[in-house]
């Protein structure tokens, strides 16, 4: 049963620019799923539609059994958090602590809930450190992490990250892909938006592809990145090792270093 559902969505901005055209796309709860493609492909406004940021101009929204159209972006926050690309689009507390707690808060959650959401989410998200500091003090790749702190302490039944692994060393690409594996095995919803392939190898099997502002691929991982004709038409590159694996003409539909290293004993 589908905890997110798109229904014949069309969004036109007001300068009558169409982001996305007719798409549909039906999201379980407890699933973790990878939206990719190009820019301009449609998928920031798919998933600001999901949160209420954005309101359809033709077909429907569904929320658990929610219309965003019959509801504020507020009040589908407590349904669907969304994490921005840049955390300064986000941050405007002088603390850190403070910028974690501003969601529970805002939910009317008791003081003792409030801590204990801030603590846990400081946790996953490794901010624990940091949580007196000024968040600008910090560095991007780390206020990126107090962003995903602040909507996971709402404690949310869908998570959306947007771009989480731009500006990370491998150590945030770790952590990242611990707090995803956390919030599963919690039963929440992960949804994420990037670029980076190898991100969406290791922790996605499911992956939604768009192209020409609409969907265009829904399908396991392998049968994504392993579809020439797919990856062509929406302009993408399968995962370095992948490649590497396709130009040496092994049999096997390779997706990581662990599967490669297998095939070549």
């Amino acid at each position: 049963m589908s905890f997110i559902s798109l229904k014949n969505i069309t969004f036109a901005y007001p300068n009558g620019h169409t982001a996305v055209e007719n798409v549909s796309m039906e999201i379980g709860k407890g699933e973790t799923v990878a939206i990719v493609g190009q820019n301009g492909a449609g998928k920031t406004t798919a998933v600001k539609l999901m949160n209420g940021l954005l309101k359809p101009t033709k077909g429907d929204v569904i929320i658990d059994d929610w219309n965003t159209k019959e509801h504020t972006t507020a009040q589908i926050s407590r349904k669907v958090g969304y994490v921005f690309q840049n955390p300064d689009d986000q941050i405007f507390h002088s603390d850190v602590y403070s910028e974690v707690e501003f969601g529970p808060k805002k939910l009317g959650l008791s003081v003792e809930q409030t801590k204990e959401n801030v603590m846990k989410a400081a946790k996953l998200a490794g901010i624990e450190p940091y949580l007196q500091e000024n968040p600008y003090n910090l560095p991007y790749s780390m206020r990126k992490f107090v962003t995903m702190a602040a909507v996971v302490a709402m404690d949310c039944d869908v998570i959306i990250l947007d771009e989480p692994t731009a500006g990370q060393d491998m150590q945030g690409m770790q952590r990242i892909s611990s707090l995803i594996a956390a919030l599963k095995s919690e039963g929440k919803t992960v949804i994420t938006i990037t670029h980076d392939m190898e991100f969406v190898v290791q922790n996605f099997e499911r992956v939604i592809v768009m192209a020409h502002k609409n969907v265009v691929a829904d399908t396991n991982k392998r049968d994504i990145f392993w579809n020439h004709a797919i990856l062509e038409e929406s302009m993408l590159k399968q995962p370095h090792i992948s490649r590497l694996s396709h130009t040496l003409g092994l049999p096997k539909q390779i997706l990581t270093i662990e599967e490669f290293v297998e095939t070549m004993l």
